[in-house]
């Protein structure tokens, strides 16, 4: 049970992402019917089956155990070509699409190496997808009801000077109704489309002047106050920002291709 366990692992890292691809053959380290097996595939297959690779100071009986595995991998992949599996319709494309997948991943390495984002373009991406977009919160109240009638009604005794947490407690079917309808401070993206399109619109001390529905019932809502949410700083955030500099590059990168490229998409 152990050695077959230890099979299935040892076939499921071989479908892991290649990651920071190395193709330089190093010595050969060992022979399987004389196939070789090199210290760079040994180094990758460190990297992918533990996220290091093999450097000074690397535990002998770990790089042992990782050669054993290799081994006996090249020692089924060695029988299923005898037995001419590697021949087969379906192994012959998911071949083709591994070399696809290791050039892509390849190609797309090289690329962002050679187009390292400098600051002034992160700042740039910052100021735009991060500080721009950062968005407004809202404290609110608001009165649940069944029906749009009952919330109209609601709306009336607030227009002929009722205390608003005052109906809410009484009134209201939301679990919100023991605090006065109180939903403290939230952003847009909190709350469902229609309630959030409903407080934008009104103004701090204003309640909605018209029953709002969404799937909890119909709502009548108090904007109390509102403020603008503080960016996260560029440090917090560097990473995400470099991402996005970098789908930038791929997506121009791509353009470029298809410029130069005859596209013919079947009907």
């Amino acid at each position: 049970m152990y050695h077959a366990l230890r099979f299935c692992f040892l076939l499921t890292s071989l479908s892991l992402g290649m990651g920071s691809l190395a193709l330089a053959k190093g010595p050969v380290i060992a022979e399987v019917n004389g196939e070789p097996i090199d210290e760079e595939v040994l180094n990758l297959y460190a990297v992918k089956r533990l996220g290091v690779g093999i450097s000074e100071g690397f535990p002998d009986e770990k790089r042992m155990e990782l050669l054993e595995e290799l081994i006996n991998r090249e020692l089924i992949v060695q029988d299923a070509k005898q037995n001419k599996m590697d021949e087969e319709a379906e192994i012959t494309a998911q071949l083709r699409e591994t070399i696809k997948n290791t050039l892509l991943q390849l190609r797309i390495q090289r690329l962002i190496e050679s187009n390292d984002p400098d600051k002034d373009l992160l700042m740039t991406i910052y100021k735009a997808e991060i500080v721009a977009k950062a968005g407004m919160e809202y404290k609110a109240r608001h009165i649940l009801l069944k029906t749009k009638d009952e919330a109209a009604d609601m709306i009336n005794k607030l227009r002929s000077g009722a205390d608003f947490a005052q109906l809410a407690s009484t009134f209201s079917v939301g679990p919100s109704n023991s605090s006065g309808g109180d939903l403290g401070w939230f952003a847009s993206n909190q709350v469902v489309k229609p309630f959030a399109e409903a407080i934008e619109k009104i103004k701090d001390g204003k309640y909605t002047q018209r029953p709002v529905q969404t799937r909890f019932g119909w709502h009548v809502i108090l904007r109390e106050d509102s403020r603008k949410i503080d960016p996260p700083s560029f440090d917090s955030v560097k990473e995400q920002v470099l991402e996005i500099a970098q789908n930038q590059i791929i997506a121009e990168f791509i353009d470029k291709l298809k410029e130069k490229a005859e596209i013919k998409i079947q009907p």
